[in-house]
């Protein structure tokens, strides 16, 4: 969003979004604008591997959501492995039949699901077996000073392994400066993400890396 002539950043907007259950209508907004950008430029979409789209937990729960979602992954230029959807762990478990149902239905298209800020749960793992999810990304609170705080680097180390274990990749946020990136590759932490690997950039200014 832009406000006179500067970008105002999702940390200011989507608070009040979410105080006024607006998150499903930015959901689709994103959704429907990403694969409009895709469709109307197939060389850049050729680029990508994979766009990870984020959504809230309202939209978890809506079953219009998902009937709009199905349409939209239907297109007949859309690659649906492309796309990877994301919610937060703590919305996930709080909404388990949804987010089963939700990560199938995706599933079925062709689509990935991601579990996002794993660990910031009190029974992440018991959970776990339960999400049919293709990958785990590590909550930021224990990647972004894990070369200073061996507790939450033994953290990041048993999300890795049982991530691995279970047959899912794992991805790492917050990876801010390079000794915590030389950290996570000897882990093996599948893909890194943070400032120290690339800024956020704007959709047409980065057809290589998009994540919404």
């Amino acid at each position: 969003l832009r406000r006179e002539g500067r970008l105002i950043g999702p940390n200011e907007f989507l608070p009040a979004a979410e105080r006024f259950g607006m998150m499903d209508k930015i959901d689709r907004w994103v959704v429907k604008n990403l694969l409009d950008y895709l469709e109307a430029n197939p060389e850049a979409a050729q680029k990508i591997d994979m766009c990870a789209i984020n959504l809230s937990g309202l939209s978890l729960i809506n079953p219009d959501f998902l009937k709009f979602l199905n349409e939209q992954v239907s297109r007949p230029h859309v690659r649906p492995e492309m796309l990877c959807f994301e919610v937060t762990e703590t919305a996930a478990i709080k909404n388990m039949t949804h987010a089963r149902q939700f990560i199938q239905e995706i599933h079925a298209r062709g689509c990935k699901f991601s579990l996002d800020d794993f660990g910031s749960g009190m029974s992440s793992f018991g959970y776990l077996r339960q999400f049919p999810v293709d990958y785990l990304k590590v909550d930021g609170i224990f990647v972004r000073d894990m070369d200073t705080d061996p507790v939450h680097c033994s953290m990041v180390r048993a999300i890795n392994e049982v991530a691995h274990a279970l047959g899912k990749r794992t991805i790492a946020e917050f990876v801010v400066n390079e000794q915590i990136k030389r950290i996570l590759q000897d882990m093996g932490v599948d893909y890194l993400q943070g400032y120290c690997i690339s800024e956020p950039r704007l959709l047409a200014d980065n057809a290589s890396a998009v994540c919404l």
